[in-house]
């Protein structure tokens, strides 16, 4: 699986669609998650097979390792295998998809946050903690985090430093394809606001690729 947009792609550069995009009784893969509501264990394979890749690397840039990436996608797959019986086709299946996916990475960045607040206030408060050796496993997880951090391309660090809003419809409407449309449905917002955010996004991004010059 990889996280990185496909190579030779300019999403900068990508327009996105504006239209409304297939409605969701023509979308096929609506009508796999409808035979997933019906218990049908084949469809929700191939709608896995299809999207797990996807996800994936839409979670990469908000979660920071391909690792928590991976975990981000099998999430989002078992709530959606979860709540199968309540899904109703309001949208195209990916609209309704990638706002579990999103509304997980953002609980992800919380609890991230959380950890690290945590940790913050026991080095404060508790200093013969950090008098004890580190441990191999706390010295191959430091060694996994750096190595997973070096391996974020260029283009995903400068992601990283976005506002979440901005990064997530640069992602959804330039990477995943998605209309203005619909990345408003994912985000809950107006197709304007979209196209603010994907313009303040693409012109961040261009600074910063034009310093790192």
């Amino acid at each position: 699986m990889s996280g990185s947009p496909p190579a030779g792609r300019n999403f900068l550069a990508c327009p996105a669609l504006t239209g409304h995009g297939v409605r969701p009784e023509e979308d096929p893969d609506v009508q796999l998650m409808l035979a997933v509501k019906r218990d049908d264990a084949a469809a929700f394979e191939a709608l896995f097979r299809k999207h797990i890749a996807p996800v994936v690397g839409f979670a990469l840039p908000f979660v920071g390792s391909r690792a928590q990436a991976e975990e981000v996608a099998q999430e989002a797959f078992a709530q959606v295998y979860r709540t199968r019986h309540r899904y109703q086709p309001h949208a195209k299946f990916t609209t309704w998809l990638y706002r579990i996916v999103r509304n997980l990475c953002l609980s992800e960045l919380r609890r991230a946050e959380n950890r690290s607040a945590r940790v913050s206030v026991s080095d404060r408060t508790n200093p013969e903690e950090n008098a004890r050796p580190v441990t191999d496993q706390q010295t191959q997880n430091q060694e996994d985090a750096l190595l997973a951090r070096e391996g974020i391309s260029r283009m995903q660090t400068t992601l990283l430093k976005l506002p979440e809003q901005q990064r997530s419809a640069l992602m959804l409407a330039r990477v995943e394809g998605l209309s203005y449309q619909e990345v408003a449905q994912v985000l809950e917002c107006s197709v304007s606001a979209v196209k603010s955010l994907i313009h303040r996004a693409t012109m961040t991004i261009r600074d910063e690729l034009r310093d790192m010059r």
